[in-house]
């Protein structure tokens, strides 16, 4: 949609210019302008199945038929765990599975754009930014990918050091964000980091999960005061909390209770206790609010004993512990729905223009991308080579290993001799040379496995593409950690080993091993693209690669297989680098010094192999050119299929809750 790109452009102290819809209603303008958010008769079903053997499919209802209205200010969604406030919270922001949602989710009256996800904030529970990048740096990957191209460098850094002075992150603007490995700034921080990636775009509607978890009280009171001054320049916060403390619960201008999926309240924060007291649950005094109502819904009666008893001495004590949890929610649902509440709210609903059209879908359609690919592939590949060099434990420490191993092996295989020994040794070195680049591109497994939930968030916030994200990892992570340590593998062990001495079999050497590196790292991306467990993933490599040494080519004579097992053979990646491997250095070496062919010696009537040319014959390995290049063929074969399988995986990857 055209007007995305307008609203990118508009300067941080206005409002109203942001690509969303206008209000026409003049009755659901507040004291600060900015966007309304409604949502009319929200139902939202899963399907579950349950059973070992026998699979059944139940309908569970997450929601049920929600209505309401978000105006500019603080609005706090809460309830009980398991209540449906992240779910709400997906419904409201278009990030929830269409499939099972029912209902309209409006904004000033008028269905969800397309653009919605990209125009708004959404702030995820979990802190999804690159611990090994800066605080300034993350935000400029989201203003390099977020606003357009035709917005210059300057006017993108100059809103980037407005959010940071917003935000209060000066001291921190240049520091790491902090991995498990890399110490870096605070929770609060980290959590104000996150709300600056999506203030990026000036959104006039910020989503946020649970911006409270994982931060002690002081700093989470300090989040929200952050958002409450924020929500007085007219944006519509909408937020899930769980059990917010007193200071927190008054910063609330609209509060929705949610039990079992059921609405509860919903209406000004301020009237919520006298709204509680006309169902007949006094709060007690000095009683946090937020906890009273939690008490309440989950059926905690003890507060209600208590004013009971002041209200009636007769009143039966065994009553209320007797009442389940349900039947307390069902009355309290009842109860909202008759109350004028409720009738405020349905009316201020009927008012909007356009309440009675059909639902609007758009919002779920692909993301208005506002960069090229050419553009998000620069960004990404630097993103992520920053990462791989902000990270010298999956980086540098690799290299460091590949080096001494290297050195170990020279030195163990050094200069081999050219007789029935060293015919062995030099298959031994080749076979160990080719499963060893096989099992070292196990780690490619966490390419994809563990910003999995970072690649989530930023394709739905239309960040990037699929295919920029997808290319741009590939091109920037994992060609170089994988060309990197075949080429040292090739330069300490080619000259220690004493390994035919021609130039061009140097080179060989050394593209048949990046080959397989590359062919195996393909096939790990292959398998793990879309896994949430890393090991998982790794125990799959593990075990496909023990079954492809069998079929290697050392451990059994291929020509000894078979014929109902021999086309095993063609899906062993290590078969192709080991076989490349043995023609390259056998072909035309001589293992039998001082042998005369024309003598009636020990070697031909012990069926000795005395030459190269002869070993390979015996492997079932051709001596033309092409009994070396095809099976680099087949190993580039075996990278396109495999990569092919990955993207695909990643582009139909589910990135709705």
């Amino acid at each position: 949609m055209s007007s995305s790109n307008d609203h990118v452009l508009v300067p941080m102290s206005q409002r109203n210019n942001n690509g969303l819809p206008r209000m026409n209603s003049r009755a659901v303008r507040t004291l600060a302008e900015g966007d309304v958010l409604s949502f009319h008769h929200i139902t939202y079903r899963v399907k579950v199945k349950s059973g070992f053997l026998v699979r059944k499919t139940v309908e569970k209802e997450i929601l049920s038929d929600i209505n309401g209205i978000m105006k500019p200010g603080l609005n706090a969604i809460l309830g009980p765990t398991g209540g449906g406030k992240s779910s709400l919270l997906d419904v409201l922001a278009a990030r929830k599975d269409p499939k099972g949602l029912s209902g309209d989710v409006l904004i000033n009256g008028a269905p969800q754009p397309a653009h919605f996800k990209c125009c708004s904030g959404y702030v995820v529970q979990d802190d999804v930014v690159m611990g090994t990048l800066t605080v300034r740096e993350n935000l400029q990957f989201s203003a390099a990918l977020r606003l357009p191209t035709t917005m210059k460098n300057h006017e993108k850094n100059e809103r980037i050091n407005t959010i940071i002075k917003e935000l209060g992150l000066e001291k921190v603007a240049d520091s790491k964000v902090g991995t498990q490995f890399i110490r870096g700034i605070s929770g609060g921080e980290r959590k104000r980091t996150s709300i600056g990636m999506e203030l990026i775009t000036d959104p006039s509607i910020l989503f946020l999960d649970e911006p409270t978890t994982g931060l002690d009280s002081s700093t989470a009171n300090a989040v929200l005061l952050l958002l409450k001054r924020m929500s007085k320049q007219g944006r519509t916060i909408i937020f899930s909390i769980h059990q917010p403390r007193y200071s927190i619960f008054k910063l609330f201008d609209s509060l929705t209770l949610l039990a079992s999926g059921k609405l509860v309240f919903h209406g000004p924060a301020q009237k919520a206790l006298e709204y509680f007291a006309s169902a007949g649950y006094h709060c007690e005094p000095y009683n946090n609010p937020a906890d009273f109502f939690l008490d309440v819904i989950n059926g905690d009666s003890s507060a209600v004993m208590l004013n009971r008893e002041e209200q009636d001495n007769e009143a039966n004590k065994t009553e209320e512990p007797s009442k389940g949890e349900k039947p307390v929610i069902e009355n309290l649902s009842e109860f909202y729905i008759n109350s004028a509440i409720y009738g405020e709210t349905k009316a201020e609903l009927d008012q909007l223009p356009g309440a009675q059209e059909k639902k609007g879908t758009s919002a779920f359609k692909e993301p208005v991308y506002v960069t090229s690919f050419c553009h998000q592939l620069r960004w990404i590949a630097r993103r992520s080579f920053k990462n791989l060099l902000g990270n010298p434990q999956a980086s540098v420490a690799q290299l460091i290993v590949t080096v001494i191993l290297g050195l170990i092996i020279g030195a163990i295989y050094f200069d081999l001799k050219y007789d029935a020994a060293g015919m062995q040794n030099r298959a031994g070195v080749l076979f160990f040379l080719t499963t060893n680049q096989c099992f070292s591109s196990v780690s490619a497994v966490e390419l994809f496995v563990v910003e999995k939930k970072l690649f989530i968030h930023e394709y739905i916030s239309g960040y990037y593409r699929v295919s920029s994200y997808f290319f741009g990892k590939v091109m920037s992570d994992l060609l170089p950690m994988r060309f990197l340590p075949s080429v040292i593998f090739t330069c300490i062990l080619y000259f220690m080993l004493g390994l035919k001495k021609t130039v061009d079999a140097f080179f060989i050497m050394m593209f048949t091993l990046i080959m397989v590196a590359y062919t195996a790292s393909s096939m790990a991306l292959a398998i793990a693209t879309g896994q949430s467990v890393v090991s998982v993933a790794t125990l799959l490599m593990t075990i496909a690669f023990v079954f492809m040494m069998l079929f290697s080519g050392l451990l059994v004579n291929l020509r000894t297989i078979g014929p109902w097992l021999s086309w095993l053979q063609y899906f062993s990646i290590p078969r192709y680098g080991f076989t490349a491997l043995q023609y390259n250095e056998f072909l035309g070496q001589e293992f039998c010094p001082g042998f005369n062919v024309t003598d009636n010696s020990t070697c031909v009537n012990s069926y000795a192999i005395c030459t190269g040319n002869e070993y390979l014959i015996n492997q079932g390995i051709e001596l033309s050119p092409w009994g070396l290049w095809k099976n680099h063929v087949a190993l580039a074969c075996m990278i396109i299929i495999f990569l092919t399988i990955a993207y695909l995986k990643l582009l139909f990857l589910k990135k709705y809750s």
